[in-house]
């Protein structure tokens, strides 16, 4: 029979491992922890990975984040320093810099992420409302460099440049000077010092979405439809101004080139008919019966029509032609 074990001691054997259970915790590498005694931080953080040790039942573990958090943020109506009403839609990345200060702050990402709604709005409201609409919908003025230069090109490859169309053009294309980048790094530079207390360091910040609000959306597209029509129209002006232009230029130079084909033609017919004559005037002299013949054939054909039947008397002189031949 096995010796019964006393049930203080396996009492003894379960209170242990309730103890070193309550003593040990793990940390996986996307985690790091703070210990609170009596709710209050004790030592520093714990951000290495792995088996680690604390006070059972005394000392409780705060799990944190250690990766790079999404926030999200609800789309704001804000109005521009131009007077245009946008709505806003920003996004951020976060993580917890400094644990210790983070719970003695916030404690928890909830909590955090509240803090994060009010400066982060703040933060936007402020600096999209001091810029003009184009400052947040551009980050550059390619396009503009890119109608100048297209501009120089024609330019250089026609020896003369389109007068107002590219002035027309670029002159409807508000210039930036600030750019969406910018205003996010100034976002960015705003809401760190108030995130700082909160052991919270902001990554970055995105104007995700910017969308006109419903009421004057229509109206919006409206005038750029019709911005746009005008510089179209203009446009096409200049072009229809340049196409006389062209077209005046092919007709005087065909005019030109229709004159010296004339003139040319009529020098080669005179030319033609010079040594027409000089060759009928040595036929008649050299047989003046023959040359009186062939003159006889030709008027006879350009005289009597075609399929035309023709009744000569014995004594026609053109059948005396044809008795002396």
């Amino acid at each position: 029979m096995m010796p019964e074990v006393p049930l203080a001691r396996i009492a003894g054997g379960i209170l242990a491992l309730i103890v070193l259970n309550a003593s040990v915790y793990t940390l996986p590498e996307w985690q790091q922890a703070v210990l609170t005694q009596f709710g209050r931080p004790v030592g520093s953080a714990v951000t290495q990975a792995g088996l680690h040790f604390k006070l059972p039942l005394i000392q409780k573990v705060h799990r944190l984040d250690k990766r790079i958090l999404n926030w999200d943020g609800d789309p704001n109506q804000i109005p521009t320093k131009d007077k245009k009403y946008i709505w806003v839609d920003t996004t951020a990345r976060w993580r917890i810099a400094d644990p210790l200060l983070f719970i003695q702050t916030v404690q928890t990402e909830d909590a955090a992420v509240r803090r994060l709604n009010g400066i982060l709005d703040s933060a936007t409201r402020d600096t999209i409302s001091n810029q003009n609409l184009v400052e947040a919908v551009r980050n550059s003025n390619s396009l503009l460099d890119k109608i100048k230069a297209k501009a120089e090109a024609e330019a250089q490859k026609k020896g003369e440049a389109l007068p107002g169309a590219e002035e027309e053009v670029t002159g409807e294309i508000e210039p930036v000077t600030v750019g969406r980048e910018a205003l996010s790094a100034i976002i960015i530079e705003k809401a760190k010092l108030g995130l700082r207390e909160f052991g919270v360091e902001l990554i970055d910040v995105q104007l995700r979405r910017i969308s006109y609000e419903s009421s004057v959306e229509a109206k919006v597209y409206e005038r750029m439809i019709s911005e746009r029509q005008r510089i179209a129209q203009k446009i096409r002006s200049v072009g229809l101004g340049e196409q006389s232009k062209i077209q005046g230029k092919i007709n005087k130079d065909l005019q030109e080139i229709q004159s010296e084909a004339y003139r040319k033609a009529q020098t080669i017919r005179g030319e033609g008919e010079g040594k027409a004559i000089r060759i009928y005037a040595q036929a008649m002299n050299s047989d003046p019966e023959f040359y009186e013949f062939i003159r006889t054939l030709e008027a006879y054909k350009k005289g009597i029509p075609q399929d035309s039947t023709l009744i000569l008397s014995t004594e026609n002189k053109f059948l005396e032609l044809f008795r002396k031949r």
